[in-house]
């Protein structure tokens, strides 16, 4: 009988074990089921973006979300030549939406292939009113007015200098502005009495500012590509973004701040 006691001992210890081992089992494949439920973290993508996208991409940004609840987009927005620079200089971001194609060519090194998913028209920005009774792009020569465009190398400021050669217009700013927003600003702040801009620029500012249009024969039409910029670690969700512009949904978003499609 003693023999018996002191056999049973390890066996019941054995079992023990067993069911300690069988408990920690439970235990792991619990919390893995825990974490399978709670889902992956959100990705979040940086997009840097021209100033005349603030608006539709500020919205976008909201509907994206909604259909990609494992994706956030943030974005960055200035004068595409400036976000340019900042692609060169290895700025942290996934992808770059500029208001041209020129300045986009110009990042072949840095950025895979671009697709063009919008586009705009310009317009001669004045004040409510338009109190210097501006029609035409050749009356933006007359001595008296004060007239602001967007820099050279920024593309409203080379798109606008365009539509004035087809025009057949001579014309020296009073400044050369950043970007298509601070010429707005110019105009509506009473600084200037006319600037050319895109017209959805014109559309976001309201009651603020009035437009007046340039017709199709000396205005420029503006592309809007996209591409994923080669040194993002987020290559899939900066893709998805990018393809996803291209949809119905965003390109309705588009379409009510103004662009046209592809």
């Amino acid at each position: 009988m003693r023999s018996l006691r002191f056999a049973a001992a390890p066996i019941a210890a054995a079992t023990a074990a067993s069911l300690l081992l069988a408990g920690c089992g439970d235990d792991k494949d619990a919390k893995k089921d825990k974490t399978k439920d709670a889902g992956a973290a959100p990705s979040t993508i940086t997009v840097l973006a021209a100033a005349s996208l603030t608006g539709a991409f500020n919205e976008m940004s909201t509907v994206y979300t909604k259909g990609h609840k494992d994706q956030t987009v943030k974005f960055s927005f200035a004068g595409s030549q400036e976000l340019a620079a900042q692609v060169k200089q290895g700025a942290p971001a996934d992808a770059i939406a500029t208001a041209d194609t020129k300045t986009m060519d110009g990042l072949t090194g840095q950025v895979n292939q671009p697709r063009v998913f919008a586009k705009n028209k310009l317009a001669i920005v004045v004040p409510p009113g338009n109190p210097k009774n501006i029609a035409t792009l050749a009356d933006l020569a007359k001595s008296d007015l004060t007239v602001v465009l967007a820099g050279p190398t920024v593309p409203v400021g080379r798109y606008a200098r365009d539509a004035i050669a087809k025009a057949g217009v001579t014309l020296k700013p009073k400044s050369e502005e950043a970007d298509v927003k601070a010429v707005v600003t110019r105009v509506r702040m009473g600084e200037a009495d006319a600037g050319i801009v895109y017209a959805t620029d014109i559309a976001a500012a309201g009651n603020a500012v009035a437009a007046v249009d340039i017709p199709d024969a000396a205005n420029v039409v503006a592309s809007y590509p996209v591409a994923v910029i080669k040194d993002s670690r987020k290559q899939d969700p900066a893709n998805a973004f990018a393809q996803w512009l291209l949809t119905p949904e965003a390109q309705e978003v588009l379409k009510k701040y103004g662009f046209a499609a592809p």
